[in-house]
């Protein structure tokens, strides 16, 4: 027999806590969504699905910042089983048309500040009946969100669903976004996560740093959530905002990429001095990897015994966990498996990779992603199937933790010679000047690639190339060490973090009739 739904558990047992807190305007009271409210709307918004028509397994597509409204639509996907699909809302509007297309959405819910791109492509979208839009003006051929949701119930559309459905697709840091479909989830591993993480029922505050369309910052709403906790609402991350939230609302966990940690340790020291982070028990860092020069900094400055990092993908899910006590006893870990959740490196033969050795990482996990929509291939699978990779390569320590070398995909073979970016990043970011960093392979007529380095400085710092490049060359065996460099004002990310080196790699590779 299927669990009741979350939301509505906790909406009859403790329906007056708060479930959505959404911050005020400047001087003004935070507008407060209870466990109940949140339930009566979330119902009424799920008939309003039916009645336009969405059957169970159809997919919805929504779109916008951070906002009660997408909330409630998540949790209305899964009340009236259909596939929830997040959509960038910083997408271009062709780049919106190829996910709702090929999403095959029936419906999508969007922001007003994002209707009008969807509005503009939906002729091209032959396949989409409906355009539900909150929050301002709506576009012609579009509907209103109160229009739909006015006059529905506020009983259970149906039968529960403890799990809903969902299908994200991955940021297309290496290429075109493929979207992950997940029905199912375990359990077992689910509460294994918490317990590692510390996380309480009914105790915590969480704090949304990120975009909700990424899987990590919607899994840990959903998480939050599901242990009955509110939710403070960042609209989008503000750094000085941030701060603020957190004293005043005594938030005590969040989840962050290191580029939102970048600026907020890069905030004047006086104010960091002066901020109030004594109730935050868990900051966990992920969406890419954390520099150990970035640790050390959000250590200093912003406290201790409250970071985490986490490895894990749209794919797979959270794999490891690397606990407070270790950040700085395992420079370069990204922690060990937890609940059950096997890792196993594999080398170019097929053989199991000894301690130390690097290969390509594959995971057994419940976790683990139903497929990819529409596609014929899925993950790399290893041994009998039930051994998954993402393409990281990765190695293990004698104490089972985990050290993450680099995507495969990324990785440089200069002169016959494997380098990992990741090592020449992580001793670039130790430099003072150095905000962010990207290595690849460029062309090389006589080694195939040579490593070049692409940096950003910090605000206000002037970096000398000639100078960073004696710093590493000291740190660095020659042959990983960078042969050229080049300053950018900015380097290209996902606003989830993620580097994206094929745009840079495009640019030296384009013409080249052979890629290595």
């Amino acid at each position: 027999m299927p669990e009741p739904d979350p939301l509505r558990v906790h909406a009859e047992r403790h329906g007056d806590r708060p479930a959505v807190i959404v911050d005020g305007p400047a001087g003004g009271s935070p507008s407060v969504t209870t466990f109940a409210e949140l339930d009566r709307a979330v119902n009424r918004l799920a008939h309003a699905f039916r009645a336009l028509g969405l059957a169970p397994g159809e997919r919805l597509v929504w779109c916008g910042p951070n906002s009660p409204e997408v909330v409630q639509t998540v949790h209305a996907a899964r009340k009236a089983r259909q596939v929830a699909v997040p959509l960038s809302y910083r997408f271009t509007a062709d780049e919106m048309r190829f996910v709702i297309d090929d999403s095959e959405a029936a419906l999508v819910v969007v922001d007003a500040e994002q209707a009008s791109l969807v509005a503009g492509v939906r002729d091209r979208l032959p396949r989409l009946r409906h355009v539900l839009v909150f929050g301002g003006e709506v576009p012609e051929g579009c509907e209103a969100w109160e229009d739909v949701v006015d006059g529905q119930p506020f009983h259970e559309p149906g039968a529960p669903s403890a799990v809903g459905a969902q299908m994200i697709y991955t940021s297309g840091t290496t290429g075109r976004p493929k979207g992950a479909v997940r029905t199912r989830s375990d359990a077992g591993i689910v509460a294994a996560l918490l317990a590692e993480l510390g996380l309480r029922p009914a105790e915590e505050v969480h704090l949304t740093t990120g975009p909700l369309y990424h899987s990590g910052p919607l899994a840990f709403l959903s998480l939050n959530h599901t242990l009955g906790c509110p939710v403070v609402l960042l609209r989008r991350f503000d750094a000085r905002t941030w701060l603020r939230l957190v004293g005043e609302h005594r938030v005590t966990n969040t989840f962050t990429a290191p580029t939102q940690l970048k600026r907020i340790v890069a905030l004047p020291p006086e104010e960091l001095a002066a901020a109030d982070l004594s109730s935050m028990r868990c900051l966990v860092a992920n969406a890419a990897p954390v520099p150990y020069a970035l640790k050390r900094e959000v250590i200093a400055r912003l406290g201790d015994g409250f970071l985490y990092e986490i490895y894990g993908s749209t794919e797979l899910g959270v794999a490891t966990v690397l606990t407070p006590a270790d950040q700085l006893r395992k420079p370069g870990s990204c922690g060990r498996p937890y609940g059950g959740i096997g890792v196993r490196i594999v080398a170019d033969d097929g053989t199991e990779a000894p301690v130390g050795t690097p290969g390509e990482l594959f995971l057994r996990t419940g976790l683990a992603m139903d497929g990819y929509h529409g596609a014929v291939d899925g993950l790399p699978e290893h041994d009998d199937g039930t051994w998954r990779s993402v393409g990281d390569v990765a190695y293990v320590d004698d104490e089972g933790y985990v050290y993450i070398c680099d995507r495969k995909k990324d990785m440089i073979i200069t002169g016959g010679m494997n380098v990992y970016p990741a090592e020449v990043e992580a001793v670039l970011h130790e430099h003072p000047g150095v905000l962010d960093v990207a290595v690849i392979g460029v062309p090389d007529d006589e080694w195939g690639e040579r490593v070049h380095a692409v940096v950003q400085a910090r605000p206000g710092a002037e970096l000398d190339l000639g100078e960073l490049r004696a710093f590493v060359d000291g740190r660095m065996a020659g042959y990983k060490r960078p042969r050229s460099y080049e300053q950018r004002d900015t380097l290209p990310r996902t606003d989830a973090g993620k580097l994206l080196k094929r745009v840079l790699r495009e640019e030296h590779w384009r013409d080249r009739d052979v890629r290595v």
